[in-house]
């Protein structure tokens, strides 16, 4: 059957050529051994030194995501197989988990015939060899996750500068095990999973997914995963392992392609026991090559120089395809932390830029509260409601008004408070004259049961304009937390004072409805002519009455009981309904014009502590003694706005040295990822 197979131009290990006669042929079939980076494009080199070198400056922080070959696959799936294959090297092997942080491998061809190997972690390098590689690796992952077999996310890189290996980087995340063994944590699947989705997520990496011959391609828990983020497959390369212990089918698996891999599929062989990595290559061409199955399988999508080859030209079409992207992300980034910079207030040499840097803040939250408490502009604060200042302060005098005009309910029997007061002001004089001393009493009583809602009314206001005003100045000394403190402190007096003289205010507001009736508005002769038109039905149901009705229907009161007024004289009943019509006629009037007035104030005190008192207030309280030297400490730049300040510039020089080192390339290769 392998006399069938089409002549190839083998991919196998350095510098090695091999002539064979084909009994079935009279051709010679010669099978060429190329450098496993025989297909080494010139540009590959220069974009994956460019992402390595954003990966060195660490650009993955300021949330810029890199094209990285990431690869997963189940536990025993032969992952280490396949990358000990590709870098030459041994990796450490054994029962469990063998792979316990993200080791990202870093391999690159080098002219050298002397390997350089060395490990990066928490800051560290460390040199190594290709003899005490697996040690070396065991070591640091103890050193990155303790020596137990928990996992961990901070990564451990591996640097392979080595002739004859593959251009690429890759990340190997730990292989996935659902049930934990030998003392490894009850949530280690979890672990496992959080940390490869965290990985393959981003739409820039490449998932290497390596499966096993011997599975079921549709049970991989590696697959799984892949598909929850790769839905179509466009980022996803499966390499198949064991193929020589699983040859039956597999021709069929990697065609018919039910799990969706969209970059295709390569069969490669593991090396098996103390097997030499030119020999691994040797016995894995001859595989391919004569075995009954396994030679049907396309040489395109065979072996590990194959697989080098699809991962270095694949990693170098996605960093092409990325590169814009994340040059317009650096850029984007740098813009924003320059602005930030920029808004942080200067670092100040004198008490008088102090001074000017406090009059600033004042002048800017003085301009704001005009805006949000006067005007009614709340642009500012567009998704906080409660900074929507004229219109909160109109719900709280609806609401106030309604409260103060709702009918009260009556606890007394109707008249009788009348009937009492006019008992106690009555003097000797002509009857059917409602003693003006009667009414005022009557009013006074009025006054006081309602006294207590206008005052807390004016102090409610003046608490919530004191949140307002504590987030207004707030926001605006934010660069200045060292006197912060002290600003807010000069806000809440200020207040404070305000209120109290609003309390009084308001207090004369009301007490001075005690003194006199008063109105010029018509409303209180028509409302009481129109009252008081019911006032003989009214006597002529308690007094005259046959049928003794108990209640009497009366407009705007409803039904009132009357059985309890036929004990007194209809001349004081007369009288006692005649107040009673006025009392209320012009209480509604009264309760309005308090309501009125209360607007009125409040609206002047609110233009005032805006437009005069705001400002002389804060400035006198934060440069009197007792605010401890605000405008000197001023000077001290806060640690917070220090670390900000700090924070920006790393941030900043991080982003323009990632920008300079995408510069050089970006131009260059913008179109290879097309090709």
């Amino acid at each position: 059957m392998g006399g069938s197979k089409k002549h190839v131009v083998t991919r196998t290990a350095p510098s090695l050529a091999i002539v064979e006669t084909n009994p079935h042929d009279n051709r010679d079939l010669v099978l060429i051994e190329a450098p496993i980076v025989s297909s080494y494009n010139d540009r590959i080199r220069p974009l994956l030194d460019t992402v390595d070198r954003l990966r060195n400056l660490n650009v993955m922080r300021e949330g810029i995501q890199l094209p990285t070959i990431v690869v997963v696959g189940d536990q025993s799936s032969g992952k280490s197989s396949v990358l000990e294959s590709l870098a030459g090297i041994s990796l450490p092997r054994g029962q469990g988990i063998c792979t316990r942080v993200p080791l990202v491998m870093r391999l690159q061809r080098s002219t050298s015939p002397a390997p350089e190997i060395w490990l990066e972690y928490s800051g560290k390098v460390v040199p190594t060899d290709e003899e005490h590689i697996t040690e070396a690796i065991c070591a640091a992952t103890d050193v990155i996750a303790g020596s137990g077999k928990g996992v961990s996310d901070a990564p451990l890189t591996l640097h392979v500068k080595k002739a004859g290996v593959p251009d690429l980087t890759m990340v190997d995340l730990p292989g996935i095990t659902r049930v934990p063994v030998n003392g490894q944590p009850e949530n280690i699947y979890e672990q496992i999973s959080g940390m490869i989705m965290k990985y393959i997520e981003p739409q820039e990496s490449i998932i290497l997914n390596v499966l096993s011959a011997t599975v079921d391609f549709t049970t991989c828990e590696s697959i799984r995963m892949s598909r929850q983020v790769d839905k179509t497959g466009e980022r996803t390369l499966a390499v198949v392992t064991k193929a020589d212990m699983a040859p039956e089918g597999l021709l069929q698996k990697v065609t018919a392609d039910d799990v969706s891999i969209g970059l295709g599929y390569v069969c490669v062989r593991n090396r098996i026991g103390e097997e030499t990595y030119e020999e691994a290559r040797l016995q894995e061409e001859f595989l391919f090559r004569t075995h009954p199955m396994l030679s049907l399988i396309d040489d395109d999508i065979v072996g590990i120089p194959v697989l080098a080859q699809k991962l270095m030209l694949i990693q170098a079409s996605m960093i092409s395809r990325c590169l814009p992207e994340i040059v317009r992300k650096i850029n984007h980034k740098m813009e924003t932390a320059v602005l930030e910079l920029n808004k942080l207030p200067m670092v100040m040499a004198s008490t008088g830029e102090a001074l000017m840097a406090l009059m600033d803040i004042i002048s800017s939250a003085k301009e704001s509260l005009l805006r949000i408490l006067v005007q009614g502009d709340f642009s500012e604060f567009p998704d906080d409601q409660n900074m929507h200042c004229t219109a909160r302060l109109a719900d709280m005098l609806s609401k106030f008004s309604d409260d103060l005009q709702a009918k009260p309910k009556d606890v007394r029997e109707f008249l009788m408070d009348e009937i009492k007061i006019l008992d106690e002001c009555k003097c000797v004089g002509l009857p059917n004259f409602i003693p003006r001393s009667a009414f005022l009493a009557i009013l006074s009583q009025h006054v006081d049961n309602v006294h207590d809602k206008p005052v807390e009314f004016i102090k409610k206001i003046w608490d919530y304009i004191e949140v307002v005003l504590s987030s207004v100045i707030a926001k605006y000394s934010e660069n200045f937390p060292q006197i912060q403190t002290s600003i807010k402190r000069a806000g809440r007096n200020l207040i404070t004072n305000i209120k109290e003289q609003s309390v009084e205010r308001v207090m004369e507001i009301v007490e001075m409805e005690k003194l006199t009736d008063y109105t010029c508005n018509p409303d209180y002769m028509t409302s009481w002519t129109q009252k008081t038109s019911e006032q003989q039905n009214f006597i002529h149901a308690v007094l005259y009455d046959g049928k003794r009705p108990e209640y009497f229907s009366l407009t705007g009161f409803g039904n009132v009981k009357i059985s309890h007024l036929r004990n007194y004289h209809a001349h004081l009943l007369q009288q006692a309904f005649d107040m009673k019509m006025r009392i209320t006629s012009y209480w509604t009037i009264v309760l309005r014009r308090i309501v009125d007035n209360l607007a009125l104030y409040l609206q002047l005190s609110v233009k005032y502590l805006v437009n005069s008192q705001f400002q002389k207030e804060i400035v006198a309280d934060m440069v009197h003694p007792r605010a401890g030297g605000g405008v000197e400490r001023m000077l001290e730049e806060s640690p917070s706005v220090a670390s900000k300040r700090e924070k920006l510039k790393n941030s900043i020089k991080l982003l323009k040295e990632s920008k300079d080192a995408v510069a050089a390339i970006v131009d260059q290769n913008s179109g290879y990822g097309d090709r």
